[in-house]
């Protein structure tokens, strides 16, 4: 199971030169876990760059994956994951959502580059909006 973060997704939906990284994790959508939360930040990021129409595109292209909701036991985990690595509480809640389906992070974040189970990749051009 893979779970792709929403520095992945963005590089992705904007074609950016990572995007390859990415594309076939995306593509296997019946591996692909995506946390609710990573649906909330990709919204806002594209709502907020390219406007509410391209943002509920995105979102729907999310969907095609398996759909999982922060529910409070996963939230708690998440929480203590934040804590113990000092990243946001939205990578600790895909931190605790890959430990729950035992799934592979894809991230281009370098906050979460040191973390095991996470397949991180230095970004080659500047952040893409």
């Amino acid at each position: 199971m893979n779970i792709v973060d929403a520095s992945g997704w963005i590089e992705y939906f904007t074609d950016g030169p990572d995007a390859a990284f990415i594309a076939q994790t995306l593509q296997e959508t019946e591996r692909l876990i995506v946390p609710t939360v990573t649906i909330l930040e990709v919204f806002e990021r594209v709502c907020k760059d390219h406007g509410e129409s391209a943002a509920l595109r995105a979102t729907a292209a999310m969907q095609q994956g398996i759909v999982v909701e922060l529910d409070t036991p996963t939230a708690l985990d998440a929480g203590r994951l934040s804590v113990e690595h000092s990243v946001p509480a939205s990578a600790g809640a895909l931190l605790a959502a890959a430990r729950q389906y035992c799934a592979t992070v894809w991230s281009l974040d370098e906050r979460v580059r040191h973390i095991d189970g996470v397949r991180y990749r230095a970004r080659s051009g500047p952040r893409q909006h």
